[in-house]
């Protein structure tokens, strides 16, 4: 623990809120980074009450700050963990950060199905399609899959962590190739696949395109490389009247939407909105 005045840590959060605003970053961030890496609550941050001792000194508080203000790093991977629907997860760059809309995929598997059997989510890069699924479908057996060891190391543990390591097998591989002995036993599959057209990937905001792995968001030429796999090969391995659903970029439901009538594997194809009004999920069953 490191001896700090309250009053010397009041004045470097009164300072950071000015850098973050006129930095255009969000100052709600400041008090998050107190409470996750300083170990402060949040009713001593809404009173200005700080302690004399927090989990780090003022130098290293400034040297994390100054990350995230001129390298423009998120600060989820600063503080190395993000909500998520009622969990917290462990995060770092070796994994995409687990946005709230996201959190509808869980939602909507839960109105298409009874959640019972194996159910999958390729692509689980943090873990946290695989972790709602879990938790949303007692019943169920959860299959995550992902390219990336490094990002599966982090999905195990916060499974471990949350108490889902019973209920959730791991695999290393593309998509559905770790899966090839399980044809035709999925009652649902859940993916959120990279979607981001290369050419727009440099225009992103420097927290995501400097950060952020790009494996899990290059979606190829038009974005949609990944989907195309997945609406091609998924019928494998669903059973008849299974869930396919996925995540996708706005202005993507069209074109989606056709690629699935087109394969002829498919029926009743949905597309769904976030709460923003975006055209954001597709859902179909398998014939």
């Amino acid at each position: 623990m490191a001896e700090l005045p309250g009053l010397q840590l009041w004045q470097w959060r009164q300072r950071a809120i000015q850098q973050a605003i006129a930095a255009n970053i969000p100052p709600r961030e400041i008090d998050w980074l107190l409470q996750e890496i300083a170990g402060l609550d949040r009713l001593a941050l809404r009173l200005g009450s700080f302690p004399k001792q927090i989990e780090l000194s003022l130098e290293e508080l400034e040297q994390l700050w100054q990350k995230r203000l001129h390298e423009r790093w998120p600060v989820q991977y600063i503080a190395g963990a993000t909500p998520w629907r009622k969990f917290k997860l462990a995060v770092s760059n070796a994994v995409l950060i687990p946005r709230p809309e996201t959190e509808f995929l869980i939602d909507l598997a839960v109105a298409s199905s009874e959640g019972k059997g194996h159910w999958v989510d390729l692509g689980t890069g943090s873990g946290a399609i695989a972790l709602g699924l879990a938790d949303a479908f007692p019943e169920a057996t959860i299959h995550a899959v992902d390219f990336s060891s490094a990002a599966l190391a982090i999905a195990q543990a916060n499974a471990e962590n949350l108490g889902f390591s019973q209920r959730i097998h791991f695999y290393q591989g593309s998509w559905w190739q770790p899966l090839t002995s399980m044809k035709c036993q999925f009652r649902g599959m859940v993916s959120n696949p990279p979607y981001i057209p290369t050419k727009i990937l440099p225009s992103l905001q420097p927290e995501v395109v400097n950060h952020e792995p790009h494996l899990a968001l290059d979606g190829g030429a038009d974005g949609l490389d990944c989907i195309r796999q997945l609406i091609e090969t998924s019928p494998t391995y669903l059973q008849p009247g299974s869930v396919w659903l996925i995540e996708m970029m706005a202005g993507q439901a069209d074109a989606v939407r056709e690629l699935l009538q087109r394969q002829g594997s498919y029926t009743n194809i949905q597309i769904h909105q976030d709460l923003a009004g975006i055209e954001r999920f597709a859902l179909a069953y398998v014939a």
